[in-house]
Formats: C-alpha cells, sequence, structure tokens
C-alpha cells in the first residue's frame, strides 16, 4: 500500500501521435510498486535525442506511451511503495525516469536523487546535469590544459563552466555567434565560428603555437565536427566524444588518429546508476559554485506547447540553448 501527500488527482500527459504532432491525454495516476516512488513533476527538460523519434524514423512506433521520451524531470515526492526506505513523501528530487512528459511519473528510489534546499525553486533537469559531470569526469581535464569544445548547445556551454573552473584555457567552436557569447562569458578564452573546416584548424593551430589541444570535447553529434575534433587534439591528447550521433554511421581518419597516439573516449554512459552519480555530483558543483546552469534555461513551454518545444530544440531560434516544459 502506497502512502500519499494528497488526494489521488488524475494524470495528464503527453502523447505523441505522429511525426510532430502531440496530443493530451487524462488517465489514473500510475501507482508506484514496493521499491518505487511516485513524483509530482514540477518540469521536464527536453533532450535532443528526442529529435530523431520526433521526426517519425520508420522504425518510430506511433502513439507513444503517455509521457514517453520525456526523461529530464524534477518535482516533488507524493507517494511512496512500502519497500522504500530513504525517500519520504514531500522530498524534492530529480529522477531517472522515463514518462516525464506528464503531470507525475515513476522511479525506482535508486534512481532518484533527494535536492537540497538551496536549489528550492530552481529547475533541476537531472539527467542532462549528470551526463556533462560523467562527460567531464571522462574527459580528465586539469588546470594548465587548453580544452577545445566544439558545439556549444546547453551541454557545451556546462562543460564550458567546468573545464574553465578547473583551471584549463577554453577555445569554443560554434556555428552560432550567440552560443560564442554565452561561452565566453562562462570564461571560454576564444570563440571560433564553425564554418571553415581548414580555417578553424588554422586559427587553433596559431593559438596554441602550432600544439593544438590536450582535450577536445565534440557536443554536436554529426559528421564534420567529429572530423574537426580529431584536427584539433595534439599528440597523445584526449578526443571525446560526447555529441549524440543517432543519424547513421561514421567514417573516422584512423590514421591520423593512430598517427597522433589519440586517446579516444566515447563519453555515453549505460550505466543507469552512473548517470545518478553524476547527478549527485551536479548537486555538488552547484552548490561548490563550479557550475551553474541558470543562464542556460534559456525558453520554457508548457505541457500543451510540448511541439513547440521540440520544433525549437530542433530548430534553435535566437539565442536558445535549453527548453524546460514547466508544470502548473
Amino acid at each position: 500500500m502506497d502512502v500519499s501527500a494528497a488526494k489521488p488527482s488524475v494524470l495528464t500527459a503527453a502523447i505523441v501521435t505522429a511525426p510532430g504532432r502531440i496530443e493530451l491525454v487524462e488517465g489514473d495516476l500510475p501507482r508506484p510498486t514496493a521499491r518505487q516512488v511516485r513524483i509530482r513533476l514540477e518540469g521536464c527538460g527536453v533532450c535532443a535525442s528526442n529529435l530523431t523519434p520526433w521526426s517519425g524514423p520508420d522504425w518510430m512506433q506511433f502513439p507513444t506511451e503517455p509521457g514517453g521520451l520525456g526523461h529530464e524531470g524534477w518535482g516533488l515526492v507524493d507517494a511512496i511503495g512500502p519497500e522504500v526506505c530513504d525517500i519520504r513523501v514531500g522530498d524534492r528530487v530529480a529522477a531517472l525516469s522515463y514518462h516525464a512528459y506528464a503531470s507525475h511519473d515513476l522511479a525506482d528510489e535508486d534512481m532518484v536523487v533527494r535536492l537540497p534546499a538551496s536549489l528550492d525553486g530552481q529547475p533541476f533537469p537531472g539527467e542532462p546535469l549528470g551526463c556533462a559531470m560523467n562527460i567531464f569526469n571522462r574527459a580528465d581535464i586539469r588546470a594548465g590544459q587548453t580544452v577545445a569544445i566544439v558545439g556549444i548547445g546547453f551541454l557545451g556551454a556546462l562543460l564550458t563552466q567546468l573545464a574553465v573552473n578547473a583551471g584549463a584555457r577554453v577555445i569554443a567552436v560554434s556555428r552560432r555567434q550567440a552560443s560564442l557569447d554565452v561561452a565566453e562569458r562562462m570564461g571560454a578564452t576564444h570563440g571560433i565560428v564553425m564554418d571553415d573546416h581548414w580555417r578553424i584548424i588554422e586559427d587553433v593551430r596559431s593559438l596554441t603555437s602550432g600544439r593544438f589541444c590536450d582535450r577536445v570535447i565534440e557536443a554536436v553529434g554529426k559528421q564534420w565536427p567529429l572530423d574537426l575534433a580529431g584536427e584539433l587534439t595534439m599528440e597523445r591528447g584526449r578526443l571525446v566524444v560526447a555529441g549524440y550521433h543517432q543519424d547513421g554511421p561514421r567514417q573516422v581518419n584512423m590514421q591520423m588518429w593512430n598517427w597522433r597516439g589519440l586517446d579516444v573516449i566515447n563519453a555515453h554512459e549505460r550505466d543507469p546508476r552512473i548517470y545518478v552519480e553524476g547527478m549527485r555530483r551536479a548537486i555538488e558543483a552547484i552548490a561548490a559554485g563550479q557550475l551553474d546552469p541558470r543562464p542556460l534555461y534559456t525558453h520554457s513551454y508548457q505541457l500543451a506547447n510540448l511541439d513547440k518545444a521540440l520544433d525549437d530544440t530542433r530548430d534553435r531560434p535566437g539565442e536558445f540553448l535549453k527548453a524546460l516544459v514547466i508544470y502548473r
């Protein structure tokens, strides 16, 4: 039997009914099993990984499950299963859950992170914040290094902050001047417009006296930026693949990677426990002043406008960096 903080109400959730189309549906609130908690969500971040399903590839099945695709939710626990030990009704939490485009979602207790009072009133899309911390950990960035970050979206801007606060010099490379301006506000020493492959290489060569970069993080998820990132990595440097590559196979210049002796890191974790540990480290980094995501939440939407949020995540209008769906 679950313990609830308030009388049960109704679940409101978004479903994707066809490529580029959503509907809101209502249903019974889900009930947590023995080791689950139910979260009355305050909001959910919109992830770029949603964009391929949103476009309607051949393998996609419609309609989606209620709330499906949403996995960056946070809110208040309003029910717990009988074997839950460490989470209480009323706790404010972020969770790794998978139906968070909805008013409520369920999560296993060990996939939930309690948020401290210092974060009260602040959005906390835990999965991407934890992802940034895990990528930063895998990159092994140290004071005095030169780090190039190829692609300054939400993730790239977070990594810029983390690298700068670790004492590295950051070169930001992005196609949008607005994103480069953000990176410079985050502490990047140089911003380079991502328009001409060979000019960028020569710019970075000049900035590094021909050495190129100790660490390069590719955070775009496309072939050309991946090619560019390899070119910007110094001999015995580390190339970190953080972009989400989901539109087919990639080719790499293995001759160059071999010749330079690059360490190549696929920074995409697959163990949910590591994601959750990254979320905990994100909380610690924010508390310590090493990370401040608040300026990067540029666009917010109501659940009924999830389609607009997804379209803007694809099209990136103006100074767009990160969309949040906020539930009233």
